[in-house]
């Protein structure tokens, strides 16, 4: 199965040292968005590595740890709420890519990122879109990515309880848009974005 995921790729690149990389939370109005690199070991197979958005939640937690067993190297980044307002989404992504790709123990040789923009850094890539369904490495970044993110949406949820955190884990439901209207943001909202503008603007806060 390795074989047939990893065959469009291998004319590209047949060095030992490839790592994956996703991030995590680019829809979000509240937190974070998180980034992983992986580099998987070949003599340590992981069964089941796909998309982290099409697995059950109790997958992803046995795979994250999983992967942080097995892989060759690893690293869990992000860019913060406060980033992504000062050089929007799409940067601040990219970001929290950069440094988890930087912050592997063991620099790769090649980079394979998810969608279809490479950050603007020293390591030679290629974006391949849909990549968290194609490349193991990928679907391995974006379940640790994933899992980081949601965990931490549900401590917020704990000191944010009226929001629904724990469920929604910050993306523009009904029920945050609701809980945004009726008590107002918290500082971990990101004000660039239209909901969380409009509230801020209605309070005339700016």
């Amino acid at each position: 199965m390795t074989k047939k995921i990893l065959e469009p790729f291998v004319s590209i690149y047949k060095g030992p040292l490839g790592a994956g990389v996703d991030e995590v939370g680019r829809g979000p109005l509240a937190g974070d968005v998180v980034a992983a690199a992986v580099i998987l070991d070949p003599a340590k197979p992981i069964a089941g590595l796909a998309d982290s958005k099409k697995l059950s939640e109790k997958r992803r937690e046995a795979l994250f740890s999983e992967i942080q067993d097995k892989a060759l190297a690893f690293c869990i980044a992000r860019a913060s709420v406060a980033e992504i307002d000062k050089i929007n989404i799409l940067q601040a992504s990219l970001l929290a890519m950069t440094r988890a790709v930087e912050g592997l123990p063991t620099q790769p040789e090649h980079v394979w990122v998810d969608g279809n923009k490479i950050p603007k850094w020293r390591y030679a890539a290629e974006a391949i879109v849909k990549g968290d369904s194609r490349v193991q490495a990928i679907s391995a970044a974006s379940i640790l990515a994933k899992v980081t993110r949601d965990r931490e949406l549900v401590a917020l949820h704990e000191q944010y309880p009226d929001y629904g955190f724990a469920d929604h884990k910050g993306y523009p439901t009904a029920v945050h848009l609701a809980a945004l209207e009726k008590h107002g943001i918290t500082p971990h909202h990101r004000q660039s974005f239209g909901p969380v503008k409009k509230k801020i603007e209605q309070l005339d806060l700016f």
